[in-house]
């Protein structure tokens, strides 16, 4: 909880302004009616001795308090309390929120961190007040409360989706914390029809079109099919394969229509879309921030950073597109994907290439040098070995270099501060501006890079 006596004044400020810029960095919870809100939220604003704030929406669960239905917290960007937090810390939250805890335990999850599940649990409990349990129980429900809102989907089909392996299990757990049950907070019946659909909610602005043409450019023919107004692609997800479509619904909306072989994949499929296109970022912030800087004359507003699927394709791109054109690079990666992608169960599409298609293959159908086809190898061996090996340790592997990393944790982590300095793009864009130090950007280095590659040169 924030102890507002101690700094009452912003929060009541922003509180009051309902100003949007503050929107997840802290929760308002009313005493008198035992809600908790967003602070855009535009419900009449309750006298300050009724209001206690919360760092996390989570906190404010625990503490008895449930989620308003106007403002609805479980849609507000993931809370600014833990940019200074410790690095396993912010790795198991995001595990945790993806559904990590659905099919491991806590043991288990300890491990992948490198960390025993004793001090996973004082993490949590330090840090939040809460076990990593009852956390992800929030998430779960948060998720599930989303689904009703947002989705066709049966309530069956969200209890899965949300973790719980019975409906009887998922109403309870629904009920004891929100004091509904999931088909009375579902006002009205799921639409009907066979595609099953959601809505990504996001604040404005979002530059639709320029997303489309940048994948547009580098899609992957038998993988992506990128039209006038829409994003489709196949995927893997935990070996499950399905496929997407995403298309604006709202002006502050995205539609998502996809079919998924396990339901319980799709919190971490949503997870995945909305990091992909970036929904989740501040923009108002972020280009006050780029606004403030010799960067200005090239900021185009709401440009967001267009993902990749995951850091293994990043890689493969990356690795393909070192010292060539984007359009040369893409011919190879088409030309990758035709010779080791496994076809979509319906036939018509590809998967990309796992780590053990490229393993078992010679690559010699890639016009391409012998090393680089070697370093091909070798990152698909040290990925084939642990897939969640993060990018700044492939340094290592012989033929990647720092721009292939960077590359990766700019498009397949969508890390906010990687501004490719050495790119040539990028070097040309600010040899039309007055000096600038990469520091000047931080932290919003990837959102600088964007920029700078789309100003025409």
């Amino acid at each position: 909880m924030i102890d507002s006596a101690a700094t009452p004044s912003p929060f009541q400020r922003a509180r009051e302004a309902r100003d949007s810029r503050f929107d997840g960095r802290f929760f308002v919870a009313v005493k008198t009616t035992k809600i908790f809100c967003r602070p855009i939220c535009p419900a009449p604003a309750a006298l300050e001795r009724n209001v206690e704030y919360f760092d996390h929406a989570a906190q404010a669960s625990a503490a008895g308090y449930r989620p308003c239905i106007r403002c609805r917290p479980e849609s507000a960007p993931g809370s600014w309390a833990w940019l200074g937090s410790a690095t396993t810390l912010q790795r198991a939250l995001i595990l945790v929120e993806q559904g990590a805890l659905q099919t491991a335990t806590l043991a288990q999850l300890g491990a992948r961190l490198g960390i025993s599940d004793r001090y996973l649990r004082q993490l949590f409990r330090r840090h939040l007040g809460l076990g990593p349990k009852q956390y992800a129980l929030h998430h779960q429900l948060m998720f599930a409360k989303q689904l009703l809102h947002n989705s066709n989907l049966s309530i069956s089909d969200i209890g899965l989706a949300s973790g719980f392996n019975s409906v009887r299990r998922f109403n309870d757990a629904f009920q004891k914390m929100l004091r509904l049950t999931p088909s009375q907070l579902r006002h009205q019946n799921a639409p009907s029809g066979v595609d099953r659909q959601l809505t990504l909610a996001f604040r404005p602005p979002l530059d639709w079109a320029h997303l489309l043409a940048f994948y547009r450019l580098r899609a992957v023919a038998s993988v992506e099919q990128v039209g006038t107004d829409s994003y489709e692609r196949t995927f893997q997800l935990n070996n499950r394969s399905g496929s997407l479509r995403v298309e604006p619904a709202s002006p502050t909306t995205l539609r998502m229509t996809f079919q998924l072989e396990d339901m319980s994949q799709l919190r971490p499929l949503v997870a995945r879309v909305r990091r992909m296109f970036d929904l989740d970022a501040d923009l108002a912030t972020i280009e006050e921030h780029l606004l403030s800087t010799p960067l200005a004359p090239l900021v185009r507003p709401g440009l967001r950073i267009p993902g990749v699927w995951n850091c293994w394709e990043a890689g493969i791109r990356a690795i393909l597109g070192q010292q060539i054109s984007v359009r040369a690079a893409i011919t190879l990666l088409n030309r990758f994907v035709e010779q080791l992608g496994a076809p979509t169960p319906e036939g018509s599409n590809r998967l990309f290439p796992e780590p053990a298609a490229v393993l078992a293959s010679d690559l010699l159908f890639l016009a391409m040098p012998a090393s680089r086809r070697a370093t091909l190898h070798t990152f698909a061996a040290a990925l084939a070995a642990q897939p969640d090996r993060p990018p700044d340790s492939w340094i290592s592997l012989k033929g990647i270099g720092p721009w292939t990393i960077h590359y990766a944790k700019l498009r397949g982590l969508s890390e906010p501060d990687c501004f490719l300095a050495t790119d040539l793009v990028v070097k040309k864009a600010l040899q039309t501006l007055p000096p600038l130090a990469t520091a000047d950007l931080s932290p919003w280095g990837s959102y600088a890079t964007f920029h700078c590659w789309n100003t025409p040169l």
